[in-house]
């Protein structure tokens, strides 16, 4: 699997999964519909922003993330991401590729530490994944997410420290 920038003609492709991911209802709160433009602009955010997308071996690409600093100015020292992996993609390691990624392109940039606002607590492979990298769960916000199958469930904050913080 080859780990790269994200380029505006890699959108259809993310577009394709990442609106399967939002209509499935279990982990992100974005508004649907969405076109490949609206995709675009929630995904591909200017510097210092970042995005990536994972390919497999065959040249799909089969996950994708974006970072950045989770707050301007003053909180531009703590980073944050998202992630999605496609669906039909399997559980190939896919994730734990990005996230490891992830992780060292804000050790590099000298950012503290990462924090996720938004970790869905149903979504129990992604928090053992984060959990499993040294991320833990500083709060949830009780209610947060209005999942399709569960209803009303929480919101973690996830923090990792880096060696800078």
């Amino acid at each position: 699997m080859q780990i790269r920038t994200a380029e505006r003609r890699d959108v259809p492709k993310i577009a394709e999964f990442f609106r399967l991911i939002v209509a499935d209802g279990e982990t992100y709160a974005y508004p649907e519909p969405l076109s490949d433009d609206d995709v675009e602009r929630l995904w591909l955010e200017p510097p210092p922003a970042h995005a990536i997308v994972a390919v497999d071996d065959g040249g799909v690409i089969v996950g994708t993330a974006k970072m950045g600093p989770n707050r301007p100015g003053r909180g531009s020292h703590v980073g944050t991401a998202s992630f999605m992996v496609d669906p039909r993609a399997g559980t190939r390691g896919v994730g734990r590729a990005m996230a490891e990624w992830v992780i060292d392109w804000h050790e590099r940039n000298g950012f503290a530490a990462i924090q996720f606002n938004a970790v869905v607590e149903t979504n129990q492979r992604a928090v053992a994944l984060w959990q499993s990298l040294g991320f833990t769960i500083v709060g949830t916000v009780p209610g947060a997410f209005r999942s399709r199958t569960h209803g009303m469930v929480g919101l973690h904050v996830m923090h990792l420290r880096l060696p800078r913080g």
